[in-house]
């Protein structure tokens, strides 16, 4: 029995349309749950936004349910400073670790070595904070007063009060623990661009006498550096909003410091992990607002890493015409 051809087409017709409508679905569905958590937020937030009896951008206080001043200067501060530290440790590592098992590894040791890379991600986040706290924070009192009497001339690694030389909880250690939790998120990204370059590209250039750092740094690196971008922006959004651990081992102070090695630093995640339990209700919808706030962060830098990722495109089609 044959199948006529007015049937299949009605058919594959058919099936277009619900592919169609169900990916339609589903995206309508993300713009929903992102409008809801966006009212969520904004409603949750109204109470303390209008209750703050001082500047609750500016403020580097945070006492909601008694004199009712708080404010995110510091907490935000804080969680960008030791988020940027932590890209700029982890992407040089997480880049370096793709371009090994893609381009140089043999293909079974890659694929291994790629496999605990991703493993780093399953480890669970308070199992993060606990092994800085116990194992790391130990192990960096002598890292960190080399880098205080080395360069401190910096003002990152500069220490004014002599306490880089002790064990304490400080932004450096917090961005050293966000920089491994980093980098397997930038680095499985990072290797499946590289795994989309062209390799007629690298070997063109290997036979026109590059080498074989010129050639992967041209045919593979120049060519996958918009995923790049898009990889490091993710691990960016990764670092700013993780709580667990970061709590575990940075400081509780609400003051503005570039000294990284002294004790002190907060986060706005932190921040909210470490008080939720004990806030009462004008402290919750504090503690909500700054949420609200690390939502728009998050946002903005997802945003901006979308442009630049776009611009590159455009200048690359631009070129190839």
């Amino acid at each position: 029995m044959t199948t006529s051809p007015g049937w299949s087409s009605g058919r594959r017709r058919r099936g277009d349309t619900v592919f169609r409508w169900s990916t339609t679905a589903g995206g309508l569905v993300v713009l929903l749950l992102l409008a809801a958590i966006t009212a969520f937020l904004v409603v949750r937030a109204i109470p303390a936004l209008t209750q703050d009896r001082g500047s609750f951008f500016t403020t580097r206080q945070w006492d909601p349910d008694g004199s009712q001043v708080f404010g995110i200067a510091a907490l935000a501060f804080g969680t960008v400073l030791s988020s940027i530290l932590a890209l700029l440790l982890a992407v040089p590592v997480a880049i370096g670790a793709a371009v090994f098992v893609t381009q140089y590894a043999p293909r079974r040791i890659g694929i291994a070595l790629g496999w605990l890379v991703d493993l780093l991600a399953a480890v669970p986040s308070v199992v993060y904070g606990l092994w800085g706290y116990f194992f790391l924070l130990p192990h960096l009192v002598p890292v960190q007063g080399f880098l205080a009497g080395a360069f401190g001339w910096i003002p990152l690694f500069a220490d004014p009060n002599g306490q880089a030389n002790t064990f304490s909880k400080s932004i450096f250690g917090a961005s050293i623990v966000l920089a491994i939790m980093v980098v397997p998120v930038v680095s499985a990204v990072s290797r499946e661009v590289m795994a989309q370059a062209d390799p007629a590209q690298r070997e063109g250039a290997l036979a026109l006498g590059a080498t074989h750092w010129e050639a992967i740094r041209v045919a593979v690196l120049f060519p996958s550096r918009p995923g790049l971008v898009s990889a490091a922006m993710l691990g960016l959004g990764r670092a700013l909003g993780e709580t667990i651990a970061v709590a575990i081992v940075i400081g509780s102070s609400f003051a503005i410091d570039w000294h990284v090695l002294v004790p002190g630093g907060n986060t706005i995640a932190a921040n909210i992990a470490n008080r939720f339990g004990e806030a009462g209700s004008l402290g919750r919808s504090a503690l909500i607002a700054s949420g609200l706030v690390l939502f728009i962060i998050t946002l903005v830098v997802n945003l901006g890493a979308r442009v630049v990722i776009a611009r590159s495109g455009v200048r690359e089609k631009s070129a190839a015409l």
